[in-house]
């Protein structure tokens, strides 16, 4: 197994404290670690992968509560999600956000599986040489799928080293540098594990519990934790405001696209337009003749970098239409949607309930 240094000039710790922290944290894991998380009782390296993939960006709260055992039981192998059709994958990962990462799980799992013994790769450099794995995640599997001896650096990770060593505003190779010269090397599992506990329940970002931390005695940010690192300044979010085209033809079908881009790639959409005057020429260019078009509101979502805001225009055609992007209500409930797309398909629906409840002209009531 290749490992890499990436060893950087720190405070040094003498090795008689690094010992005392090793045992301390030790032992604050056994009393309060989360030993009952699922993927901390197996040593099955796709689960623990699928794992660590699904906890990049996203709390482990919502994992548990809605992706990780459905996941795991649409595609129980690497096999399983090498031979899976691409939809399927991406409408298992429908809501969890970054989409990306389940196109690098579903290319990754492809790799794998087309490799002449098809097993889960144990070396941290041949893990890095599949897609979408980059270096703590190929730590994270390596240790607890392999119990091998390296250092994992996630956020909460980066947190308490940043405090340990006073890093006020560290690279990633000072990061790193810390998180290695801290490790206990004798137990990978554990101690990565109960690093990334104690980032989140005592070395908080906000209010850390310093007299509770099992660090104290070596850490040298305990007297001004929150200067370490230095907060970043909050950017203000960027705003993007478009025309979602909704097109609907004789049968109640809809027109849905094939995402491509890299924020969506993977999903189904509706037509998303700079303008609501670039309508026209869509239509034209489908061959699609309005004959009833509506304002239905607005739709908004925050991304990771910017806000996006909608003006849903809803457009319809006694035309009946044919194509593979033309999709019945049914076929759209199989189809992997983002959030956006799901909010303007439920302005859509309540458009066409609330119709439906409008009394005909001339229509009887029934007296009360």
């Amino acid at each position: 197994m290749a490992i890499i240094s990436t060893r950087a000039a720190l405070p040094q710790i003498k090795p008689a404290g690094l010992r005392r922290f090793h045992a301390r944290l030790a032992a604050w894991y056994a009393a309060h670690g989360r030993h009952d998380l699922p993927w901390r009782k197996t040593a099955d390296p796709y689960a623990i992968w699928i794992s660590e993939v699904m906890l990049q960006q996203t709390q482990v709260s919502t994992v548990l509560a809605r992706f990780y055992h459905p996941f795991l039981t649409r595609f129980p192998t690497v096999d399983a999600l090498a031979t899976a059709p691409r939809e399927a994958v991406m409408k298992a990962w429908e809501g969890l956000g970054y989409y990306r990462r389940a196109g690098f799980l579903h290319a990754a799992a492809q790799q794998v599986a087309s490799a002449p013994d098809a097993t889960f790769p144990q070396a941290v450099d041949h893990l890095l040489a599949l897609p979408g794995i980059g270096k703590n995640t190929a730590h994270a599997i390596a240790a607890f799928a392999y119990h091998q001896p390296v250092a994992i650096l996630e956020a909460n990770v980066k947190r308490i080293v940043a405090r340990i060593f006073a890093l006020r505003t560290p690279s990633d190779a000072e990061l790193w540098a810390g998180a290695e010269a801290l490790l206990d090397a004798q137990h990978p599992f554990d101690y990565n594990q109960s690093m990334m506990d104690l980032g989140s329940l005592i070395c908080l970002p906000k209010n850390p519990l310093c007299t509770q931390c099992p660090a104290s005695d070596i850490c040298l940010g305990k007297t001004d934790p929150h200067a370490y690192p230095t907060p970043k300044a909050k950017k203000q979010t960027p705003v993007r405001e478009l025309t979602i085209a909704v097109l609907e033809d004789a049968n109640g079908k809809y027109f849905l696209e094939a995402r491509d881009a890299q924020l969506l790639g993977g999903l189904y959409g509706f037509t998303q337009l700079a303008d609501a005057g670039d309508i026209d020429a869509l239509c034209q260019q489908m061959g699609v003749t309005p004959t009833h078009r509506a304002a239905l509101g607005t739709v908004t979502h925050v991304y990771s970098h910017f806000k996006l805001i909608g003006q849903v225009e809803h457009i319809r055609t006694v035309q009946k239409m044919n194509g593979p992007h033309w999709h019945s209500r049914a076929e759209i409930a199989a189809l992997p949607l983002s959030k956006v797309d799901h909010k303007t398909l439920a302005l859509v629906e309540n458009c066409h309930t609330a119709k439906k409840k409008i009394p005909k002209a001339g229509a009887k009531r029934r007296p009360r």
